[in-house]
Formats: structure tokens, C-alpha cells, sequence
């Protein structure tokens, strides 16, 4: 199964006795809309960094351990793979999109032991995207053949939009000037993609708080509604010494000039945010 319930702790996040992301689990991608291979690779790589031990560190994979300090000794670990993609090149439900159209398109995924990650292309509104939010996480009933009879699935979805043309300064800081605050010089983008850039970014901290609370009832603090979790908890956070306008001490590549915090597959490098670490009740950072 892929969910498992635990014992309660005294933390920043509450546990509201819900269960966990656990087991082995298949991380799904519904691309809606035009992104190119290369947009791909850069998400498909992160994902496979994420259980992939890099032989440089700080690593990807160590960033992700984090996640694991949510765990009780009894709980089975969390293993996520790379599943299958799907690709809407043709904005099967237009250019404009709202909450109950992510669901449908989540739902051409797997649902059982999955997570369905919507990606939605630089030209795609969808409802609450840059005026309150720059992707979400959720859950619902799957539908599909296979299950057990009388039974009813859950699957947790995930959506993140590419926010390059429509809210950089929000959606993809630190690699483009934010929309209010200090104005510091944007970062160079470590993929040379800042939409891509920032929406892994995002995506990091989704997948996290998915991770932990993936059916609103797991780890947080606050408002069901709009909780607080392992990344949302730690906002602007990417390294050591971040205030805000200011990211943290980063790495930095000495051949782009690229920012960076985490090392994964394929040579490529990352900047991710902090996860709140429950065992030391801190934002932890790779660097």
C-alpha cells in the first residue's frame, strides 16, 4: 500500500493522523501544452535524481532524505520512479483552466500507488496561477479498471505551471527579478531554462509536501485550506544565510555562472528549496 498512518509529534507541522506517501510509487507527467524535449529532460532527470545516489554531492537525493525524517522506524519507505508520460499538445480543454480541469487531466494517470504531476506550458491561465500560487497538490478518486471490488482509490496529483512569460519575478525567483521586495540581480538559471528552472523549484516543494501530506491530513500547520508544509513552511529559502530578497550562499558553476544548490543525473544541477526538518524543528539546507 502506499500509504501509512503514524504516530503523533511535537513540531512546527502537526500530524493530523493521516497517512504518508510510502512504498514504491510511480511519478506521472501529463504535459498540457508546447514544451520541448530539452523541457522534458530537465524534469525527468530531477525526478530520477531523486532516488538516484549522484557521486557528487550535495546531491538531489540527499535533499529528498529529508523527507524520510517524517517516517516512524515502522513505516515502509517511500521509493518514486519515473512513470509514464503523456503529452496534450493540442490544449485539449483550452488555454484556460481551472481547478476541476486539473483533476481531469491528472486523472489520465496511474491511479493507484502514483503521483500525477500536470505541467502546464508557458501560455496555459490557470485559475489562482501567479496572483496566489504557483502550482498545487490535492487528491482524488480513481477510476480506472483494476481495483478491488468495492474499493476506492485515492491518487495524489500535483500541478505546476510554467511561469516564464506570465510571472517570472513570482513563479521562478531567484532567476528573475521579483515582483516587489529588493531588487537583486537574478540568478543564472542552472538548466538555462528560467520557466523550467523555477518550476522545478516548485515542483520540489509540491512533491515534498505531497510526500507528507498528501491527502490534507498528514503533516502541517495552519488552515487545511492553505497549510503550511515541509518546503511552504521554509519560503525563500535556498541556503545558508537567505533574508528575504536574498537566496542564500549559493554554489555557483564556475564555467555558466549558474546558481545552484544540488547536483543530480546526467551532470545536471538544481536549485531547491529548504525542507523543514522535524527533527531539528529547522529549514534545512544542502548548502
Amino acid at each position: 500500500m502506499a500509504f501509512t498512518h503514524l504516530q503523533d509529534s511535537s513540531n512546527l507541522l502537526h500530524y493530523h493522523n493521516g497517512p504518508l506517501l510510502t512504498g514504491k510509487i510511480s511519478v506521472n507527467f501529463i504535459w498540457y501544452g508546447a514544451f520541448k524535449p530539452s523541457q522534458k529532460a530537465i524534469v525527468s532527470d530531477f525526478i530520477s535524481s531523486l532516488s538516484t545516489n549522484s557521486p557528487v554531492e550535495p546531491s538531489v537525493a540527499t535533499w529528498w532524505k529529508t523527507t524520510e525524517k517524517y517516517h516512524t522506524k515502522s513505516t515502509p519507505s517511500l521509493s518514486l520512479r519515473l512513470g509514464k508520460h503523456i503529452s496534450d499538445y493540442s490544449y485539449s480543454l483550452g488555454k484556460s483552466l481551472a481547478d476541476e480541469h486539473l483533476v481531469q487531466l491528472a486523472s489520465q494517470g496511474e491511479s493507484y500507488d502514483a503521483v500525477n504531476v500536470v505541467l502546464t506550458a508557458s501560455d496555459v491561465a490557470v485559475d489562482g496561477f501567479c496572483s496566489s500560487r504557483c502550482g498545487s497538490h490535492g487528491s482524488a478518486s480513481g477510476s480506472k479498471m483494476g481495483h478491488v471490488k468495492g474499493k476506492n482509490y485515492k491518487f495524489a496529483y500535483i500541478w505546476v505551471g510554467n511561469s516564464e512569460t506570465q510571472c517570472p519575478g513570482q513563479c521562478a525567483w531567484p532567476f528573475h527579478q521579483p515582483i516587489y521586495g529588493p531588487q537583486a540581480a537574478p540568478l543564472v538559471a542552472p538548466n538555462n531554462d528560467v520557466g523550467m528552472d523555477g518550476l522545478v523549484i516548485n515542483l520540489g516543494g509540491l512533491l515534498a509536501g505531497t510526500a507528507t501530506n498528501p491527502f490534507g491530513n498528514g503533516y502541517y500547520q495552519g488552515d487545511a485550506e492553505a497549510p503550511l508544509e515541509a518546503a511552504s513552511a521554509c519560503p525563500g529559502v535556498y541556503a545558508k544565510g537567505a533574508y528575504p530578497g536574498y537566496a542564500g550562499d549559493l554554489l555557483v558553476d564556475s564555467t555558466t555562472g549558474a546558481s545552484y544548490n544540488a547536483h543530480g543525473t546526467n551532470g545536471r544541477k538544481y536549485l531547491l528549496p529548504a525542507l523543514y526538518d522535524p527533527s531539528t524543528s529547522k529549514c534545512s539546507t544542502l548548502v
